[in-house]
């Protein structure tokens, strides 16, 4: 993995669910995507049932839900709130077989700031 890419494991657990949140220096979608080729060619993370992920890169907003609808919009705009540009974070999760409704947002949400407080990129 490279050496820009921080990864923070196993921050949540709620009905089997887990979540890890990652992120990295990005300028454009291509240096996004090869931050999300490093952490997929983890298996873990590759087996993941969603890698969520968004930022601000060179001023555009950039973001994929990869099917946890609804959440890339979330990172995003706290990424924005904080003032956090030219980085992205990835909001992983392992599904635990129990729908979580709401608080699937609440815990990326919850990951977003871990990240932030953890590599010192904002205030969420």
């Amino acid at each position: 993995m490279t050496e820009t890419l921080r990864i923070f494991d196993k921050i949540i657990s709620d009905r089997g669910s887990r979540y890890a949140v990652s992120g990295g220096a990005a300028r454009d979608r291509e240096q996004a995507q090869a931050l999300i080729a490093d952490l997929t060619r983890n298996k873990r993370f590759a087996r993941a049932t969603h890698n969520t992920w968004a930022g601000i890169l060179s001023g555009e907003p950039v973001k994929d839900d990869d099917g946890e609808t609804g959440a890339g919009a979330l990172i995003l705009q706290m990424l924005d709130r904080a003032g956090v540009a030219d980085h992205i974070v990835i909001v992983t999760r392992w599904y635990g077989g129990k729908h979580l409704g709401g608080d699937r947002f609440r815990h990326v949400a919850d990951a977003v700031r871990h990240y932030l407080r953890e590599t010192g990129q904002g205030v969420a």
